[in-house]
């Protein structure tokens, strides 16, 4: 739709879903291609629709970059795609797996790795137990959650796997292994196998952790010799040059001022600790979370920055969504999230040249029946600062790993039968802003 026309509706849900954007014909086997299917992660975007905008609104050798890069979609078909690619991520394990996704690696290396793996493990698990154990305990971080969250026997399982993977001295393949640790946390612990909320389930079937293992091993073995068949030789052989990711907040880019051409995302939504919480297993076990509540605050919109006081939000509408919301939490959190996003698109338009676009892929949702219109919102802080729509699409969302519905008075995920809930984010917008 043209900016005129869009400026004519009366809310952006009245702009035609194009189903052309939604890739419903996808398989899990499709969108998980290569690298893609290493690690399950919550809310992330499918990689056909990342690989589209980057070659609709760039061309090969461009500077794209993803502020809130996640799983790494966008950075993986970057490179895929001949681009230079910039990523950044608050959350350290989202930056492991990125660098895992993106790293090549030779196959022949990987696979004596696993053979190495696979002899050692077996012995050490079912021979003199007890003498690794207390060698691989040593190595664990001292985290009560741990225990919180794992019974003892799994635990010993995998303080073993753990401090076996610690010991591969090449580092690039010392994280993949770590990666395919990571995925296998969940089904060892008591964590409720289908939720995504922190839940336990003390009768949950706990699995054999060196199965689980060696077989999500077995897996990334296969999708990274697909991944290496397919990348251009010359970024293979210039990774550093071609993939930059820092674990950093998406206000601060690894980029000079005016060299991007795109910027392809998709942010995350008001309360995004909500995700932070999925990511609590593998954190734990790498060290990489002391304090829930410290790992809550780093990330974007969380009450636990508390109260920042008057901010311009650059917006007539955020403001009016934040009064609506009212003087608590939940209005704090918003006010928090608009401010923290509108610093996120200056820092864009910092890093962007003349002409260049960010392509923004958000929802809207509602907290005690208040509309939060995130995509109208960021509409108008972008014109704000200094850009004009280029276009608007409105697109299905076929699946997202996410809790499909809120509660109407609290606002909170909730798992629920009831057909009169309302989808949380049934459909999402993908915002193409281009700057002046």
């Amino acid at each position: 739709m043209s900016n005129k026309e869009i400026l004519e509706l009366a809310s952006f849900s009245e702009i035609p879903v194009d189903y052309s954007w939604s890739f419903s014909n996808m398989t899990i086997k499709d969108t998980s291609y290569i690298t893609h299917g290493y690690y399950t992660y919550p809310a992330k975007f499918i990689p056909q629709l990342a690989a589209r905008l980057i070659r609709e609104n760039s061309k090969e050798g461009d500077i794209v970059i993803d502020p809130f890069m996640g799983s790494g979609t966008t950075i993986v078909e970057s490179i895929l795609n001949n681009r230079i690619s910039i990523g950044t991520d608050i959350n350290e394990i989202a930056c492991l797996l990125t660098k895992v996704k993106t790293t090549p690696i030779k196959i022949s290396q990987l696979l004596q790795e696993f053979t190495n793996l696979d002899f050692d493990l077996k012995s050490r698990i079912n021979g003199n137990f007890d003498y690794f154990l207390k060698n691989a305990e040593q190595l664990l971080p001292k985290n009560e959650r741990i225990d919180y969250w794992f019974l003892p026997q799994q635990k010993e399982k995998l303080s073993i796997i753990f401090a076996r993977i610690l010991e591969i001295k090449n580092k690039d393949i010392r994280d993949f292994f770590l990666i395919a640790f990571a995925q296998i946390l969940k089904s060892c612990s008591i964590w409720l196998q289908k939720s995504v909320k922190p839940t336990r389930d003390p009768n949950k079937k706990i699995y054999e952790p060196l199965t689980l293992f060696l077989n999500q091993s077995q897996k990334m073995l296969k999708k990274h010799y697909e991944f290496d068949k397919i990348l251009n030789p010359l970024i293979k052989q210039n990774i550093d040059k071609y993939r930059v990711v820092q674990c950093s907040d998406s206000r601060n880019l690894p980029c000079e001022n005016e060299k991007a051409t795109l910027i392809v995302t998709s942010p995350p939504y008001v309360t995004s600790y909500e995700y932070a919480d999925l990511h609590q297993l593998p954190s734990l076990w790498f060290g990489y979370l002391n304090e829930l509540s410290d790992f809550r605050r780093k990330f974007i919109g969380s009450a636990y920055k508390g109260d920042r006081g008057k901010i311009d939000l650059k917006s007539t509408l955020a403001e009016k969504i934040v009064s609506e919301l009212g003087e608590n939490k939940k209005g704090r959190e918003v006010k928090n999230y608009f401010a923290d996003m509108l610093e996120t698109f200056l820092e864009m338009k910092r890093v962007l040249k003349k002409g260049g676009r960010s392509c923004i892929v958000i929802g809207n949702t509602e907290f005690n029946g208040v509309k939060i219109l995130n995509a109208e919102v960021f509409q108008e802080q972008f014109e704000n600062i200094g850009f004009k729509t280029h276009d608007i699409i409105h697109r299905e969302i076929p699946s997202k790993m996410l809790p499909s519905t809120r509660d109407t008075l609290t606002g909170q995920f909730v798992k629920t039968t009831d057909k009169n809930l309302k989808l949380a984010y049934p459909t999402e917008y993908i915002l193409i802003m281009e700057k002046l």
